[in-house]
């Protein structure tokens, strides 16, 4: 007999068969194969011992009492985890009418008796290599499927690196307000847009008044944390998204106002000056209060082609110095 003894470890069979000589002979010879074969001498034995053992493939005679094979295969198949077992009948009946039902019942092949040891052999065989290619499959799938994930995870992660390296490089690192590098360039493009939409655009330069004193009589960690105040209150009275608030420099802050008027910007210094006098942050240096003031530039324009972005910063920039000169803890708008 030809040696057809597969190359993979052996699987175990069930073979499910009323005949003691039929149970033997293929035992015997699946057995000679390598294979681990278990027996039952009817279709409810059979299933009372699937509770216990999983075959990787089930040798079914048809003709049994109390049970025949169709109605222990569609037990089978109607319950998810017996529905892998690949499921050949072994059948004395060669008409097509019992082919067709065993196949419609969820076999996978059907040998008539009597039968030949090879053809039993190479046909169990055919059924255990599908079955080993479709584990095969199943493996290099959920492999891929892990690889897949993990590499939409390491995207993931760049992203969100490349989101926060670009948060950073906008972000002052302090107050967590827009840095000056980030300021510049939204500045240059409201300036753009409103220069195309004809549209007013306006600034407010806000300036800690004697900032140097608060951090020589409170010390530099205290005068840190008055900016964070003073960026909270700023950032808390935006109106709208397009509205910026930056740290400029130092204890100088700035706050970009797209669409709005110099009569408008003015109104939002006036809170703004309103909501830290409400703080009562103490600052016992302070030659005009008892407590923490700003003094404030404002300014506004509709762009044209004969101004720039310079100017309008300049332009705040001379009312801040002018709101100084005249005492501090003012608003000047120019």
């Amino acid at each position: 007999m030809t040696d057809l003894s597969p190359a993979s470890p052996k699987e175990t069979l069930l073979i499910v068969d009323d005949s003691s000589d039929n149970l033997r002979l293929l035992s015997t010879m699946l057995q000679s194969q390598g294979y681990q074969v278990k027996k039952a001498i009817s279709g409810k034995f059979a299933l009372q011992s699937l509770a216990v053992i999983e075959p990787d493939l089930i040798l079914l005679d048809v003709n049994m009492p109390e049970m025949d094979g169709y109605e222990v295969c569609q037990t089978l198949k109607a319950q998810e985890k017996f529905q892998g077992i690949p499921i050949i009948f072994i059948s004395a009946a060669d008409q097509l009418f019992n082919k067709v039902k065993a196949f419609r019942a969820g076999a996978v092949d059907y040998i008539t008796k009597p039968f030949h040891l090879e053809e039993v052999l190479i046909r169990v065989e055919n059924q255990l290599n599908q079955k080993r290619l479709y584990r095969e499959l199943e493996k290099r799938n959920t492999l891929l499927k892990t690889e897949i994930s993990e590499r939409l995870k390491i995207e993931k992660a760049l992203t969100d690196a490349n989101h926060q390296l670009k948060k950073l490089a906008s972000q002052d690192g302090l107050t967590g307000l827009a840095n000056r590098r980030h300021f510049d360039q939204y500045l240059a493009a409201q300036w753009r847009y409103c220069l195309l939409e004809k549209r007013s655009l306006a600034l407010i330069l806000v300036d800690v008044d004697f900032f140097k004193a608060y951090n020589d009589t409170y010390g530099h960690l205290l005068g840190d944390d008055c900016l964070k105040q003073v960026a909270t209150i700023l950032k808390s009275m935006g109106r709208v998204k397009t509205d910026l608030v930056a740290r400029y420099g130092g204890e100088e802050f700035v706050i970009v106002l797209p669409n709005e008027t110099s009569e408008g910007a003015t109104q939002l210094a006036e809170r703004i000056q309103e909501a830290i006098a409400e703080q009562k942050i103490p600052h016992r240096q302070s030659l005009v209060s008892a407590h923490l003031t700003l003094s404030m530039g404002v300014t506004s324009l509709i762009p044209n082609q004969t101004e720039t972005v310079a100017n309008m910063i300049q332009t705040a920039d001379l009312a801040l110095y002018q709101a100084k000169i005249r005492g501090r803890n003012r608003i000047v708008c120019h």
